[in-house]
């Protein structure tokens, strides 16, 4: 009994861990019956990481952060391929959403992955989130819906499990969490209207797992944040709207439940609340076995039913058996990235760059969820087009260069929630009548310059489409 329980605790687990192979503690908690893993930037690109996992069990969730534009694992050295969510819900092509989901998949199904923690379906209602933003389709609950379904559609078929997230909504929060606990202040009948139907329409769609959001929702539980609500989780997404999926947690380090609670104790009550996996983002050798013996304890003790304990490690198996029955055959559609970063495209007013700009990058701090070493990639892509293209980069707050001759263009992430940015561009404009300004996040009202880009995304293929169209 006591190798069976640690089994099925070991089950529910989906660590994360540093290094380009696997560590010799992982692979010993693979053979001992570990549930999942899941990669970041940290750990690829590396051809030889995933079969060494699946060698040492063969149905263990392969898990990634995937979602394309800003948040991309396999691609953080380059940029992604795909313009992110925004950009789909900009062109608003519900087949273009559907080929780029498809293509994302046939990516991932290629390497081995089991599980894309995609795509992200809240809605964006408040325009001041630090930490959603482009990685939501819009502002509408209608487009969100139609377009979470067309990428579950297309991730799915290429036969990786779709992930939709963060339950019920973190589309109306002022608060990153992966810094601190948000709170969503909206009642009960407003999250019916305008958070839910994505997650109703995901459910529908037949995804595999949703991903609860580290979230105090008052509305619903005005004490635990969502993560540890029995009245969230099992109340809301299992009764109220019929998920019988896998149902996996945000990050448990992330500050938002990790300043309030032991990564035990948050293991614990999150699968006394509903939840059927435990993502832990960072972890060694120890963490994980604190989780795991956390578990053990707390079904030894009662605090945990045996019975929820092992309807949670079937899911995931449920997950694995999915997997197994897909056909990983997807055609291959190399172009629509490009092709969806182009139509998503929004200018106002009208300017070709015919020299080597100065490209001036006001880099305001992008969110927790990305990987620092992502590439913004305007400059590059200009350079690429323009031989001698310079750049100068502003730290937050930091003040304009000198500008010469030479042409100029603006690139800034998220006017709309930068007041110091949008100085910053009214500044350009004055000195500069002729400026060209690209925003790659959600822009502001008022365009200024000779001609203002909006990519509605941040991503290789989104700098790309913008310097061809500065450039023919």
């Amino acid at each position: 009994m006591s190798s069976d329980l640690h089994r099925l605790a070991l089950a529910v687990l989906q660590p994360g861990f540093e290094g380009t192979t696997a560590p010799d503690w992982l692979r010993r908690a693979l053979g001992e019956g570990l549930g999942g893993a899941v990669l970041f930037a940290r750990n690829l690109p590396s051809e030889h990481l995933i079969p060494q996992i699946r060698a040492e069990n063969p149905d263990t969730v392969i898990a990634v952060d995937e979602e394309g534009g800003v948040v991309t694992r396999f691609e953080a050295r380059t940029g992604s391929s795909f313009p992110g969510n925004r950009a789909l819900g900009v062109a608003d092509d519900e087949t273009l959403t559907e080929r780029t989901g498809r293509q994302i998949g046939r990516m991932l199904a290629d390497a081995g992955v089991t599980l894309d923690y995609a795509p992200s379906v809240d809605v964006n209602a408040n325009p001041a989130n630090p930490v959603i933003g482009v990685r939501s389709f819009g502002p509408e609950p209608g487009l969100v819906a139609r377009h979470a379904v067309a990428y579950i559609r297309g991730l799915q078929s290429a036969g990786v499990a779709a992930c939709a997230k963060h339950f019920p909504g973190h589309g109306d929060t002022i608060t990153d969490s992966h810094l601190d606990l948000p709170t969503v202040h909206a009642s009960a009948g407003e999250l019916r209207q305008r958070d839910l139907p994505p997650f109703r329409a995901a459910i529908a769609a037949g995804v595999q797992a949703v991903m609860c959001g580290h979230l105090l929702v008052p509305a619903l539980d005005p004490e635990l944040p969502a993560t540890l609500s029995r009245t969230v989780l099992t109340g809301l997404l299992r009764d109220e709207l019929g998920f019988d999926g896998m149902l996996v947690t945000d990050a448990i380090e992330m500050k938002a439940v990790a300043a309030r609670y032991s990564p035990g104790e948050i293991a614990v009550r999150a699968l006394a609340a509903g939840v059927d996996a435990i993502c832990a983002g960072i972890v060694d050798e120890r963490g994980l076995h604190e989780l795991r013996d956390a578990i053990v304890a707390a079904v030894r003790s009662g605090d945990l039913p045996a019975a929820r304990l092992e309807e949670a490690a079937a899911r995931v198996r449920a997950v694995v058996e999915w997997y197994g029955k897909q056909d990983r055959s997807a055609p291959d559609d190399p172009g629509v990235g490009l092709e969806a970063a182009r139509a998503a495209l929004t200018v106002t007013g009208a300017a070709t760059l015919t020299r080597p700009p100065l490209v001036v990058e006001v880099n305001t701090r992008l969110n927790q969820a990305v990987d620092p070493s992502t590439p913004t990639g305007l400059t590059a892509a200009l350079a690429a087009r323009l031989p001698g293209t310079e750049r100068v980069q502003l730290p937050s707050g930091g003040e304009l260069p000198a500008f010469d001759d030479r042409p100029v263009v603006l690139v800034v992430h998220d006017s709309a929630r930068h007041a110091w940015v949008r100085e910053r561009i009214a500044q350009a404009a004055a000195l500069c009548p002729d400026v060209i300004v690209v925003d790659t996040g959600i822009p502001g009202d008022e365009p200024a310059g000779a001609a203002f880009i909006a990519t509605n995304g941040l991503s290789r293929v989104s700098a790309e489409a913008a310097a061809e169209w500065l450039t023919t």
